[in-house]
């Protein structure tokens, strides 16, 4: 494997498109891998198990969507979008699914690798991920584990995607602090996007849904509207 360590699936059948993206891993030193079709890419996707997938929309087989309704059965690697689609609609379908990221076509190499390399923070431990406290944060019945990066309610599990955990960790992390969409942008994907906080809204409406926290109820986060986020305090922060 190369010095990145980081296996990246680029799903894509526009084969300059696909030219490009090889070309542009490869200077990175990123191990890369080409598919293009969804079911090409779903048999790679199992059989070489990378760390990333850039995947596109418009395959010639099945909808990109597909791809992502499959991989997400059993599969928490995480999911660049790169379509040519830039409807709030697709977007929103996408981010619903489970993609962790949506840009869209044409794109800035710059700003794709750094959506890359914030989605590689979390994608294996060792990374970002090991900056985590190796502790649990405790909010009533909510209990996040940051080294298994699981979250209970109630003793209950509760089943997130990558980024629902993320945002949800980075809460936690800064618990008692406002946090603007901005930040919250920067530190989730890495790099300013316009769509950022439409993105954010929609992963924070998921991720309360799963938490079972209705409208107007701030226990666990509240929303500063045109502002931020800021979690409550926990038992521990409470008590230093």
């Amino acid at each position: 494997m190369s010095n990145n360590k980081y296996r990246i699936l680029a799903v894509e059948d526009d084969r300059s498109v696909s030219s490009l993206l090889h070309a542009m891993l490869d200077a990175q030193h990123y191990e890369t891998l080409m598919a293009e079709t969804c079911a090409q890419g779903l048999m790679m996707l199992s059989s070489h198990v990378p760390d990333l997938v850039i995947l596109d929309l418009g395959l010639p087989d099945r909808d990109g969507l597909e791809f992502i309704r499959a991989a997400r059965q059993k599969n928490a690697v995480p999911i660049l979008v790169l379509s040519a689609r830039s409807t709030e609609r697709d977007k929103v379908t996408a981010l619903d699914l489970g993609a962790n990221d949506y840009i869209t076509k044409p794109f800035s190499t710059a700003e794709l690798l750094a959506r890359i390399r914030a989605a590689l923070r979390y994608s294996r431990p060792g990374a970002e991920q090991s900056k985590l406290p190796e502790s649990r944060f405790q909010l009533h019945d909510l209990a996040i584990e940051y080294e298994s990066r699981t979250v209970t309610v109630a003793s209950q599990p509760i089943h997130l995607t990558q980024t629902e955990f993320n945002i949800l960790a980075l809460l936690a992390q800064h618990a008692g602090k406002l946090l603007t969409y901005a930040a919250m942008n920067e530190a989730i994907w890495g790099a300013a996007d316009p769509g950022g906080n439409k993105k954010l809204q929609v992963n924070m409406a998921n991720l309360r849904r799963k938490l079972g926290i209705r409208p107007g109820d701030n226990r666990y986060i509240v929303n500063e509207l045109g502002v931020g986020y800021r979690m409550q305090q926990g038992e521990d922060d409470k008590a230093e």
